[in-house]
């Protein structure tokens, strides 16, 4: 089935850059949309960027203007380029890819998850 795996993860200085990575294996036939999470010990997981199949992108406050959504063009790949890191954005990065169903008539979306990879920012 659906399965995304991210990589691109590591350990940067303040001020440096990395760009993460989500490749999703499996058959998505009708999308619903990709994004980009992270959880800190201690808190909740949170949304930092998603990218709709329009096209929409929303984005964290805390990281706009230095962090990039995209999706190439099968829609399979999902990447987030992050610049001018702080040692706040330290946190298990996650990717989901929206999967919307048809069964018996119902319709229900739902997000399958990566086993996540770590940034780690230090001063």
């Amino acid at each position: 089935q659906v399965r995304p795996v991210e990589s691109g993860g590591g350990s940067v200085q303040t001020g440096g850059s990395l760009k993460l990575s989500c490749t999703v294996s499996g058959n998505i036939t009708n999308p619903c949309g990709m994004g980009w999470f992270r959880q800190a010990p201690g808190e909740e997981r949170d949304l930092v960027s998603w990218i709709s199949v329009e096209g929409y992108k929303t984005i964290r406050d805390s990281v706009r203007g230095r962090f990039t959504i995209s999706r190439d063009n099968t829609g399979n790949r999902l990447y987030l380029q992050m610049n001018n890191l702080k040692t706040e954005d330290t946190a298990m990065y996650f990717c989901t890819a929206c999967v919307g169903t048809y069964a018996g008539g119902h319709y229900a979306e739902n997000n399958y998850w990566g086993q996540g990879t770590q940034v780690t920012v230090s001063s």
